[in-house]
């Protein structure tokens, strides 16, 4: 099986996790091709000893982390208080819809750093040191950032509010 195939083989996993960590399927969809596109460009420098997957979300972290920097750089228009508000349950949701999207709410709450090891390491299912080689960080950083990030979901998902760590800006 050549390379190709093999990253074409991780194409969910890259759309599942851009998807979370974004928030938007148009922008989530963009992430993934050009996190694609780069792993194309960069095939040559892919080593076969090292984990192919973790090589994608290393390239997929990278692009994010550069696209964020160009969107701080071009400010955007704020949005309201009643954008940070929950989501109100739709009615007659059922109730895994329900859970799921109060996970999305809070999971974006998070900030970007426990957010990405979170999704790495619960959705991804990557290990701690995949984490780590994925995000260039060391392992004690991805425990601290996952328990950190574990913590505030749990009080986000228990309707304990944001707390000091989690403070909306105004």
């Amino acid at each position: 099986m050549s390379e190709q195939d093999r990253i074409v083989e991780h194409i969910p996993r890259l759309r599942r996790y851009a998807r979370a960590l974004v928030g938007r399927a148009g922008e989530a969809d963009d992430l993934v091709q050009d996190t694609l596109a780069r792993a194309m460009d960069r095939l040559h420098t892919w080593r076969p000893e090292r984990d192919l997957r973790v090589w994608l979300f290393a390239l997929m972290h990278n692009l994010h982390v550069d696209q964020g920097r160009a969107r701080r750089a071009r400010p955007e228009v704020a949005l309201g208080e009643e954008a940070l508000a929950a989501p109100a349950p739709g009615a007659g949701e059922p109730p895994d819809v329900l859970a799921h999207r109060r996970l999305a709410w809070a999971l974006a709450r998070l900030p970007e750093p426990q957010r990405q090891v979170v999704l790495l390491v619960s959705l991804e299912q990557l290990t701690y040191d995949e984490v780590a080689r994925a995000l260039e960080l060391p392992v004690g950083t991805v425990m601290s950032r996952l328990s950190r990030g574990r913590a505030a979901l749990r009080a986000l998902l228990q309707g304990e509010g944001l707390g000091p760590q989690l403070e909306v800006v105004k």
